[in-house]
């Protein structure tokens, strides 16, 4: 099949799918995509596709076409990507499609199941997305910091890579919080220091305590010191 046929299977089968309601609903959770680029496919529907597509030669010719026309194929592209068995296969693919990834959404789904096997070789190019200058591959490679190396591969190094990140992207600035909040939930005693010493900017700083308070995995002990070191001056 060429790259047009297999392209053209792909939106016919996911069409097929296709859910009214839970396009209205999913569009107005990705307000920077235009409504028009969505389908309406659930996840689950998604997820099950493409564990089949999978399998199938033509998805390899799938991998290569992009840009995509809708959300929902970028989400069986992640898909795809995630279910790779070999490292290096799944890196390149990544490679060749976090420039054209542009959502929070599909960035967040977007976890290579093969990666948590391979940290060390993975950690160079995670340094390299950090500093990207475009949105959402920062904020994968923030996300990957946070997902595979807060537990027995964390290092205080990862602390200062993200807190370092100097963006005004309201994605990439989320996600800096999101990390610190769960650096707080897992490694308490050096996370909490760049709360302490206001080693975020006063945005990032509020918004990571407020999403730690939030959390279950925080102590109500600690959520009341950290809502003492909550910043009145912060910018919005």
């Amino acid at each position: 099949m060429s790259e047009n046929s297999v392209a053209l299977y792909v939106q016919e089968q996911l069409f097929l799918l296709k859910d009214e309601k839970f396009k209205e609903f999913n569009s107005k959770l990705i307000p920077n995509v235009n409504s028009s680029a969505f389908i309406g496919v659930k996840t689950p529907a998604i997820r099950k596709f493409s564990s089949a597509f999978s399998k199938q030669p033509e998805c390899l010719s799938f991998l290569k076409i992009l840009p995509h026309d809708y959300f929902e194929e970028y989400a069986v592209h992640s898909a795809l990507i995630a279910s790779m068995k070999d490292f290096s296969q799944a890196l390149q693919a990544l490679e060749e499609f976090l420039p054209f990834i542009d959502n929070w959404a599909i960035c967040d789904m977007l976890k290579p199941k093969i990666f948590k096997k391979n940290l060390d070789k993975l950690l160079p190019s995670i340094k390299k997305w950090i500093l990207s200058s475009e949105t959402y591959t920062v904020r994968f490679g923030i996300g990957m910091l946070m997902s595979f190396y807060l537990d027995e591969h964390f290092s205080e190094e990862y602390l200062e890579l993200v807190a370092c990140v100097n963006s005004e992207e309201y994605y990439v600035k989320m996600m800096q919080a999101w990390y610190f909040a769960t650096a707080l939930a897992k490694q308490w005693e050096k996370a909490v220091t760049y709360i302490e010493e206001k080693r975020l900017v006063p945005w990032t700083h509020n918004k990571t305590i407020q999403k730690a308070v939030e959390s279950f995995r925080i102590t109500d002990e600690q959520k009341k010191y950290l809502r003492t070191l909550k910043l009145m001056d912060d910018l919005k």
